[in-house]
């Protein structure tokens, strides 16, 4: 379902982008002259191409948050760590720990394996593994 409106979406806008290009430019919108009397005090003629404009543009916002409703609902209940680190949500209703992360020795490894107990003051001396 979320392909079928994701090409439909893709369709439309190519159509708008042909739409707006096939359009009869004003001229006023970068301060050229776009001719007679003023565009702004009369209203512009609602041409097909101009129906046809507002039908695509319509049209794509419906699509646009009709995905953006499926993908908020695929995703529910799941965060980026969890997608990472292929973990599984924790579920809060059994009480489980969640997903730890695989630090591959990012972390400091506690002061009973280094073979020094200098404490948690000293600094940590990377090794040549």
């Amino acid at each position: 379902m979320e392909n079928v409106i994701l090409i439909v979406h893709l369709l439309l806008a190519l159509a708008l982008i042909g739409v707006v290009l096939l359009q009869r430019s004003e001229g006023g919108g970068l301060g050229m002259g776009g001719g007679g009397g003023g565009a702004m005090s009369q209203r512009a003629a609602a041409t097909a191409l101009g129906k046809i404009t507002w039908g695509l543009a319509i049209a794509f916002i419906i699509t646009s948050i009709t995905l953006t409703v499926l993908a908020a609902s695929d995703a529910s209940g799941t965060s980026v760590m969890d997608r990472l680190t292929g973990g599984t949500p924790a579920e809060e209703s059994d009480g489980s720990a969640p997903a730890t992360l695989d630090t591959d020795g990012l972390l400091p490894p506690p002061s009973g394996e280094t073979g020094t107990d200098s404490g948690a003051d000293a600094p940590m001396v990377p090794s040549a593994d």
